[in-house]
């Protein structure tokens, strides 16, 4: 599934979400797509989430 089609999709989703539900339920889907967003790039290596954390550990020592 291409960006395109993928932006598409979550773009429906969010649509309905808020006309069925409201807003709440439109934020409520943004949050955990958002959620499931950066799982994903975790789970596919593109994004590392050590260097945050790293990074503050750093000036303790």
């Amino acid at each position: 599934m291409s960006a395109t089609q993928t932006g598409l999709l979550a773009g429906l989703i969010l649509g309905a979400a808020g006309a069925i539900g409201g807003f709440a339920a439109f934020l409520a889907a943004l949050v955990v797509g958002l959620i499931g967003l950066v799982i994903g790039r975790v789970l596919d290596g593109e994004l590392d989430l050590g260097g945050m954390f790293e990074r503050g550990r750093g000036r303790d020592r």
